[in-house]
């Protein structure tokens, strides 16, 4: 079916199954397009400014309140922007169960985004709700699929939601051989749940949209896939240390907007699992890279609606390498002499001073940067975080525009579907980006 829209009006007001609010506003007049936006109407989280003036111990505290989806990924920014600044490295071990802890906020993240934002629409209902009458199996299997995820995440680091025991330096307890036990069991467990995921993932049918972007995530010449450590690279060729964060994401205000866009290499860059997938993907596990075969997920892929596949690819990979750190952790023992506490290290003391340091970390919505700048005493004097969504809104907006004539004869609903569809793919964290304000656009 064919409609002629040449004049339109869509106001999607606080957009569904995202993490906080934002709106969709389009207007076609007489066959032209002359707004097709996504609008930001959260108030500003003044985290940076929270910063100011504390001890750079409690600055991976603050900020894990800064999401409560990616509070173990704040804390590891924080953590390590921490570290750089006060010169620490961590351990061998140290950085072991830190990747460990970031599989478990990626399979709880990526698990609550496939199953319970985004299944509904290729399911035809408006949200989960519906689901729980027509697909019960598949909401129970969700709702168990991220209880485990949360489970081993409160034993490795006391709670998912804002961690106690990551700290700078290490952890103040390290789990027991019967926790490492029961986070093996528990994943374990997840195996029947994790064949079914791959097999709704085959049902799934999405959009077929294509824009060429520019995708950006950590890289590393290690054979990793790297979601702590590396360099911040795109798909256009590009390549900076972390201490460069500022070269790769450029942020700027747009004339109609207070809140801060970024670009690189064009006038926008994609930042998330499709673009960890399109710049790693001969990293993956090779359950995972068999998983994006079967599924036809190929780099480099420029259909934003993926994404959510390639989440359904980092489900995978995500939970194979716990396991795989689990295991070896039971098999060669942990260190129990490496448990620290608040501010110290093998030899008592954390140096204290005067620095600047830069964590950049992959989250489940892209690449994460976090810049301290502190005083002698260690206490930061300039906070910066640069957040996922934050980097994706420009390239949202770029998207809506290629997308927008490409389906102009399609009904309004359906149009206003697939517009939500597009947003929503990108799992944004509206909540989460500390420099957004409400926007009032004028005529």
């Amino acid at each position: 079916m064919t409609t002629d829209n040449k004049n339109l009006d869509i106001k999607v007001e606080y957009l569904t199954r995202v993490e906080g609010h934002g709106n969709i506003v389009v207007n076609v007049n007489n066959g032209k397009v002359e707004k097709c936006e996504f609008h930001v109407v959260e108030s500003p989280r003044l985290f940076e400014g929270m910063l100011r003036g504390r001890s750079i111990f409690e600055a991976q505290h603050i900020t894990s309140r800064i999401c409560g989806i990616c509070s173990c990924g704040h804390t590891l920014a924080s953590i390590q922007a921490a570290e750089d600044a006060l010169g620490v490295k961590p351990t061998p071990q140290t950085t072991k169960l830190r990747k460990l802890l970031l599989d478990y906020e990626f399979l709880d993240s990526h698990i609550l985004h496939v199953y319970l934002l985004a299944a509904p629409d290729i399911l035809g209902v408006p949200s989960f709700v519906p689901l729980i009458a027509t697909h019960n199996a598949v909401v129970r299997r969700a709702l168990r699929m991220k209880k485990a995820a949360n489970d081993v995440c409160d034993i490795l680091v006391g709670r998912h939601v804002h961690p106690i025991s990551a700290i700078v330096g290490g952890f103040t307890k390290l789990p027991s051989p019967k926790e490492i036990d029961a986070q093996i069991k528990i994943l374990e467990d997840m195996a029947p749940d994790m064949a079914e995921t791959l097999a709704l993932a085959k049902a799934l049918k999405f959009p077929d949209f294509h824009r060429e972007t520019e995708y950006v995530a950590l890289v590393s010449d290690d054979g990793e896939y790297p979601l702590l450590e590396g360099d911040i690279g795109s798909t256009d060729g590009k390549r900076f240390k972390k201490a460069d964060y500022k070269k790769a994401t450029n942020e700027f205000i747009d004339p109609r907007s207070s809140a801060k866009f970024t670009k690189l290499s064009r006038d926008s860059f994609f930042v998330g699992a499709l673009a960890r997938f399109n710049l790693n993907a001969n990293k993956l596990h090779p359950k995972a890279k068999a998983v994006a075969a079967e599924l036809g997920l190929k780099p480099v892929c420029h259909n934003p609606y993926l994404n959510t596949v390639a989440q359904i690819v980092e489900i995978v990979h995500c939970y194979y390498h716990a396991l795989e750190i689990l295991q070896d952790l039971k098999k060669n023992g942990l260190d129990y002499k490496q448990a620290v506490t608040v501010g110290a290290n093998e030899k008592g003391v954390v140096p204290v001073r005067a620095g600047s340091g830069v964590g950049s970390v992959e989250v489940p919505r892209g690449i994460l940067h976090h810049h301290y700048e502190t005083d002698k005493d260690g206490r930061i004097k300039l906070a910066d975080c640069i957040i996922p969504t934050n980097q994706n809104i420009n390239n949202i907006e770029y998207d809506f525009a290629k997308l927008l004539p490409e389906i102009i004869t399609l009904p309004k609903d359906d149009i206003r579907l697939r517009l939500e569809m597009l947003v929503r793919a990108y799992d944004p964290c509206i909540s989460c980006s500390a420099h957004y304000l409400d926007v009032k656009f004028v005529d």
